[in-house]
């Protein structure tokens, strides 16, 4: 199986991390990092993943491909949801949803350049086993 915490490890390196979750397809949380949030992490992914969802079948709607990248601004902070899968299809990719949360102080660039890297990978060992 995969080591969530071994994958998610630079990305928690990343100034302004506060905290993260993996999830599946469904929105079910399959590792979960709220120790410096104060927060309900897997709850708040849940409520993201929906919303995601959500988007996606309205990007449907107006002729677009499937959302890969959610981003929520705030004065203080940002919320991330990646959905690894992006272009790929086929028996050897299997579907992560990565959710971050930073600090608006945080270098935000490096962070969706690690989150996108990471669950690209994450979902590539899920969908080799």
């Amino acid at each position: 199986m995969i080591n969530f915490e071994e994958s998610m490890k630079k990305l928690r390196s990343v100034s302004g991390y506060l905290g993260s979750a993996v999830l599946n397809f469904a929105g079910e949380t399959l590792y979960m990092d709220e120790e410096n949030t104060g927060v309900d992490i897997a709850y708040s992914a849940s409520i993201f993943n929906d919303a995601f969802r959500a988007i996606s079948e309205a990007s449907l709607d107006v002729g677009f491909a499937d959302a890969a990248f959610v981003e929520t601004k705030t004065h203080d902070g940002h919320v991330f949801l990646i959905n690894s899968a992006g272009d790929q299809e086929g028996d050897n990719f299997s579907k992560l949803n990565v959710f971050a949360i930073f600090r608006d102080d945080g270098n935000i660039a490096l962070a969706k350049m690690i989150i996108e890297r990471t669950s690209h990978r994450m979902s590539e060992e899920i969908g080799s086993l």
